[in-house]
């Protein structure tokens, strides 16, 4: 299949088979969904390599959904988009500056090197993923036990589209079983990042309390 550049808000590409690199390549605003046929087993469906490497490489915006692994240096400089992924090879979300990416799976080594905005979130099923990641700048933590409410429920939304998307049987049995499924998701975010927003956060509510004072 011939890699989609440049997909713009409104504009929808569903692909029924598999891709080559660079699929989504500076998406700017659309959607890309990729999924096996039908006969595809559970097992095949979630273990497949769907997509190739460097895919979303430089995406601004948008939304897609991978209904099997990809290749390496998924999502490398992701400045917006949300995507969702049943697994990637080395380097995910390199020099990642914005968006949220949800991994289904494992991943390769070298995650998250140089990520310096946006968040991640990695089904951890065997708890192998720390040793994968890249801790010059991000912090990893259980999802359930760091996020808030809105935010797990963000990537339980973004699982259901996936699913609504590719009709993938991983996300099925995820959110079949939702309450153990979250409990072993890893948040993986960028230290300055979390510490601009929560300073943000302090700013907004001391704002808010001189307001109610005065009034």
């Amino acid at each position: 299949m011939i890699t989609e550049y440049y997909i713009a808000k409104g504009v929808r590409l569903d692909l029924e088979g598999d891709s080559n690199d660079y699929v989504g390549k500076t998406l700017s605003g659309g959607e890309v969904s990729v999924y096996p046929s039908p006969e595809f087993s559970e097992r095949a469906n979630s273990e497949n390599v769907i997509v190739g490497n460097a895919v979303l490489y430089g995406a601004t915006s948008g939304e897609a959904f991978f209904s099997g692994k990809a290749g390496e240096r998924f999502c490398v400089r992701n400045s917006g988009v949300k995507a969702v992924v049943e697994g990637v090879g080395d380097h995910g979300c390199e020099y990642m500056t914005g968006g949220r990416v949800v991994v289904l799976g494992s991943t390769g080594r070298n995650f998250a090197a140089g990520m310096s905005g946006g968040i991640a979130y990695i089904y951890d099923e065997d708890n192998s993923f720390q040793k994968k990641c890249n801790m010059g700048m991000v912090g990893v933590s259980p999802l359930t036990e760091t996020a808030s409410a809105a935010e797990i429920q963000e990537v339980k939304a973004l699982i259901t589209k996936h699913l609504d998307r590719t009709q993938s049987p991983k996300a099925q049995k995820l959110l079949d079983n939702w309450d153990a499924s979250s409990a072993k998701f890893m948040r993986v975010m960028p230290s300055d990042y979390e510490r601009v927003l929560l300073q943000r956060a302090a700013v907004i509510k001391e704002t808010k309390k001189s307001a109610s004072a005065s009034a």
